[in-house]
């Protein structure tokens, strides 16, 4: 509901202001099923899709709309599912091909990149910085 909301009463006044870029979090749960987690991985699916709608309603007033899916980052929301045992060797293999989880500067990096002027053409899309889970 979050991310609609910040929508709902934002765009209005980025169109005021004549543009600009919204950046919506979504996962890449929103794109690969998680056993156990229905609930999330469709309301991650569901941030994926509204940010393509808002992409195309908005366009037109000069609005870019993407959202950062990200996968397994070190946060503390990382902690409480791990547990006291941490991040497991097998876990990390499970969810990256790089041999490592993210870190919180990499999806700040993304956001920042979409929120500049070095990404006008960028509008309507998921950013996938998972490590290269999906992938494998």
């Amino acid at each position: 509901r979050g991310v609609w909301l910040g929508m709902k009463y934002g765009l209005p006044r980025i169109v005021e202001r004549g543009g600009g870029s919204v950046i919506n979090t979504a996962s890449v749960a929103g794109i690969v099923g998680l056993k156990g987690a229905a609930a999330y991985c469709a309301a991650k699916a569901g941030v994926i899709s509204l940010t393509r709608v808002a992409a195309l309603e908005y366009g037109r007033y000069n609005v870019r709309v993407n959202c950062i899916c990200p996968g397994v980052i070190h946060t503390p929301m990382v902690d409480r599912i791990t547990g006291p045992d941490g991040l497991q060797p097998r876990f990390i293999q499970r969810s990256s091909v790089l041999g490592r989880v993210g870190n919180p500067d990499e999806i700040a990096h993304t956001a920042l990149f979409l929120a500049s002027d070095e990404a006008p053409f960028a509008t309507g899309a998921p950013f996938i910085i998972d490590g290269g889970w999906i992938a494998s």
